[in-house]
């Protein structure tokens, strides 16, 4: 249940921030300061909604994906790899943070990773496609 809920925290954070960052175009800064601000206050005067290892590490993990859905959308035009790198995300924090205790920065460096990984893994697959469709082509002996 708290895996689920800090991945899904996390794809949350990083498409609302996108969505209303391309919608409204409020700024990316503003955006996810904006929507961080609101989901930390939820859980500052609700902390019994839920457990208290998910009311103290959401907000964490909303502002971290936050930093995801800051991407340009002239990098990122496609929400998939929002969704993905937000999953990337919630796993990347919920194993590194054991690890980065003390150390700052470990959220943006979460969010560049699962960002950075996701989009390279995309121009992959297209390349590939593309090879693959233009050998596919030949040996039918259409170009």
């Amino acid at each position: 249940m708290e895996i689920f809920a800090i991945i899904l925290s996390a794809v949350t954070g990083a498409l609302a921030t996108y969505v209303i960052n391309r919608k409204w175009q409020w700024g990316a800064v503003k955006t996810s300061a904006l929507l961080s601000l609101l989901v930390a206050l939820f859980f500052k005067m609700f902390p019994d909604v839920l457990n208290a290892y998910l009311t103290q590490n959401i907000p964490f993990v909303f502002i971290g994906a936050s930093f995801i859905g800051m991407v340009s959308v002239r990098l990122v035009a496609r929400y998939w790899i929002l969704l993905i790198a937000g999953v990337v995300f919630g796993i990347l924090y919920l194993h590194l943070g054991k690890h980065f205790v003390g150390y700052g920065g470990l959220l943006g460096l979460s969010a560049s990773i699962s960002l950075l990984s996701v989009m390279g893994l995309n121009l992959l697959i297209v390349k590939y496609l593309k090879a693959f469709r233009k050998i596919t082509l030949k040996k039918r002996g259409t170009d």
